[in-house]
């Protein structure tokens, strides 16, 4: 099943939204947070990306799970 999500960050501690080798990023971030409730790596997508320390409001972005879990889990 896909799923959208809608996030907002501080984008202060972060090096910009895209995954990158040794440094921490939004993307890593969520998919790890995600990977923890799902119990599956989870690789997200999303449909733009920011700069290091820039903030943002109402970023989508979709993952895709078979997990079987409560919505308001």
């Amino acid at each position: 099943m896909r799923w959208a999500i809608c996030v907002e960050y501080d984008g202060g501690a972060y090096h910009g939204w895209q995954a990158q080798n040794d440094v921490v990023s939004v993307q890593t971030t969520v998919e790890h947070a995600l990977s923890q409730v799902a119990d599956h790596p989870i690789q997200i997508v999303c449909c733009g990306r920011t700069d290091t320390g820039v903030h943002a409001s109402g970023q989508i972005a979709h993952f895709d799970s078979d997990s079987v879990r409560p919505d308001h889990a």
